[in-house]
């Protein structure tokens, strides 16, 4: 991730707020307003303790007088509130309007970019599910909450700051220059605070994304914990991770209230010296310079230290705002991880698959295939067959171009996959896994997702053909009801009828009947049988009753094609899909069950 500074960060998050250009005019309108009846109080009892020491000075003064002062000073003060409250109302409800429309604005960018990248940007470590979302999460909530700082907070802080220092320095440069010089000296220190926690912020943050992994992990897999009673492990783990994170906090904040009591400090040695400066130039009567005068470059001094009193939190957010914009912008700007495509989409695909001299290596480092070579012809069903890890899935994945190979070649009716045009390309292959996921909504829209323009009968024809359609009618809601209330069998059915929909040229099929009991399973297969005509079907499975209905069958063994041809023929040259057929019906008791039959 590429480390950033202020001026990067907010080059990088102002794209964001320029569209809201008008919602800015009003914020700095209503700041500088709100600035300027901050400096009231200041002038108002300048002008209040003067006109009262003047008054008592006379010999003798009314009473009148003294209510005339007093009734002006309060209805200048309550007017002022009055005015204040308005504009802090308005100047927070469109900052945080702004704030709000940011974050909007943010989150659809980076939704809009994940579903960009490729498939190799999500099997790295540093963007396993947990971590990817917290980085989101984060990252989002840090940079909105930057914006609504600073036009809710450092900007009318810092303009209220100007306005101030400049009416200390019109009233007396030497207090001005005090109040001045105080100043830089609380940056410096600020800076230096910010720079010393870095790192010990960036290490919380790594935390909290290892924790929003293992929670995630935990829940994911809360059956396998439960049925191996391994919570006690767990939970050491993540207490582990919990006490890192404390440790961290703790001296993080160790260091942060050591800095922030020296910066109380230097404020304070500045208001001591406006007050003695101030005091010491009315004791030798120096031109313009009255009792009045004390209290207005105190309360003026006090507006100027406001934004420094602020600035440690303000300093903070913007320190936490650097370390998870990193983590945000670098799947913003990841423009390497964009999905390739070409242009190329003819009218009609023949169906006409092949690999030549294809080598692949997973982001994380496990070569899967090596030199792999094999033809999958149009019309015809392909079935691929190994153990388990030789490299079936991968084939696939390659074809439907989530991944691009190292090396080799990767055809398509005699075009490279490369020049294909990746989102028509997929619209023409219907892929069922041997989990598909289902999305929270009814069972209409689950089968829909693969043709979201289809009419509700063809939905029903799908399901029909999926052996599905019965079993959604005996529910109170029938195609309204939630798709996640299936059971998992029932799940993959929809899965198949959500490819039945879509009508696809190309079938990948990775064991779609593996969590079917044997009834569903034979009536999938029928269903199957009926969508194969006429369509090039690629078929990964360790049921012998799918495979050996294949034209063409190539056994894979640690990532290498170790025999090809007819399932008769590569039966009869023995080897590894010998061994797997025999095996497969010794596990099923083909002798028995033909005994029984006979």
């Amino acid at each position: 991730m590429k480390k950033m500074n202020l001026w990067s960060l907010l080059r990088n998050v102002w794209p964001f707020v320029t569209p809201y250009r008008w919602l800015i005019a009003i914020t700095i309108t209503l700041t500088f307003v709100g600035s300027l009846m901050a400096q009231v109080n200041a002038v108002v009892l300048d002008r209040t303790v003067d006109a009262i020491n003047a008054l008592i000075q006379r010999p003798r003064f009314t009473w009148a007088e003294a209510t005339r002062i007093l009734v002006l000073v309060s209805a200048i003060l309550l007017g002022k509130e009055v005015i204040s409250a308005l504009v802090t109302f308005f100047q927070r409800y469109y900052g945080e309007k702004m704030r709000i429309l940011v974050s909007r604005d943010l989150s659809l960018s980076v939704v809009d970019r994940i579903l960009s990248f490729r498939m190799a940007f999500f099997n790295t470590d540093d963007n396993a599910t947990g971590k990817l979302q917290s980085r989101i999460d984060r990252g989002i909530m840090s940079l909105s909450n930057t914006v609504n700082n600073f036009f809710i907070e450092i900007l009318p802080l810092f303009t209220s700051a100007v306005l101030a220092l400049a009416l200390m320095f019109a009233a007396n440069v030497y207090v001005g220059l005090v109040a001045l010089c105080i100043v830089p000296i609380y940056f410096y220190v600020t800076n230096l605070q910010a720079r010393r926690m870095k790192g010990g912020r960036r290490h919380i943050f790594e935390n909290h994304q290892r924790v929003s992994q293992g929670i995630l992990g935990i829940l994911e897999s809360i059956s396998v914990i439960k049925s191996f009673n391994r919570e006690e492990l767990e939970a050491r783990q993540q207490a582990g991770i919990q006490q890192d994170m404390t440790d961290q906090q703790m001296a993080t904040r160790k260091q942060s209230y050591l800095f922030n009591g020296l910066k109380t400090f230097l404020e304070q040695i500045g208001t001591v010296l406006i007050i003695i400066l101030t005091a010491y130039l009315v004791l030798i009567d120096y031109p313009g310079m009255t009792i009045g005068k004390i209290m207005y470059h105190v309360m003026l001094f006090s507006n100027v230290s406001a934004p420094i009193r602020q600035l440690h939190r303000i300093y903070d957010d913007m320190n936490d705002a650097l370390i998870y914009a990193e983590g945000f912008f670098g799947i913003l700007h990841a423009d390497d991880e964009v999905e390739a495509t070409g242009t190329y989409h003819p009218e009609r695909v023949e169906g006409l698959l092949e690999m030549q001299h294809v080598d692949f290596t997973y982001p994380n480092g496990t070569q899967a295939l090596h030199d792999v070579s094999l033809q999958i012809q149009p019309g015809k069903i392909t079935a691929l067959v190994g153990l388990s890890g030789a490299g079936k899935s991968t084939i696939v994945n390659l074809l439907d171009k989530f991944y691009t190979p190292q090396s080799g070649t990767v055809t398509l009716d005699g075009t490279p996959l490369s020049e294909w045009d990746t989102r028509w390309l997929r619209d023409h292959i219907g892929l069922v896994l041997q989990k598909n996921h289902i999305f929270g909504g009814s069972i209409e829209e689950n089968i829909l997702y693969g043709n979201p323009s289809a009419t509700h009968e063809q939905v029903v024809e799908a399901a029909r053909k999926a052996y599905i359609y019965n079993q959604i009618m005996q529910l109170p809601q029938g195609f309204q009801t939630s798709a996640l209330e299936l059971s998992g069998g029932q799940q993959q059915r929809i899965a198949i009828a959500r490819m039945f929909i879509k009508n696809p040229p190309i079938i990948f099929l990775d064991e779609p009947t593996a969590s079917l009991d044997a009834i569903a399973t034979e009536q999938i297969k029928a269903s199957i049988d009926a969508i194969k005509a006429g369509r090039t079907v690629i078929i990964i499975s360790h049921n012998i009753g799918q495979i050996i209905d294949a034209d063409q069958i190539y056994v894979l063994e640690r990532g290498r094609v170790v025999q090809s041809g007819t399932p008769a023929e590569v039966y009869r040259q023995g080897g590894l899909y010998k061994e797997i057929f025999d095996a497969s019906a010794r596990s099923m008791n083909a002798d028995k069950i033909a005994a029984t039959l006979g």
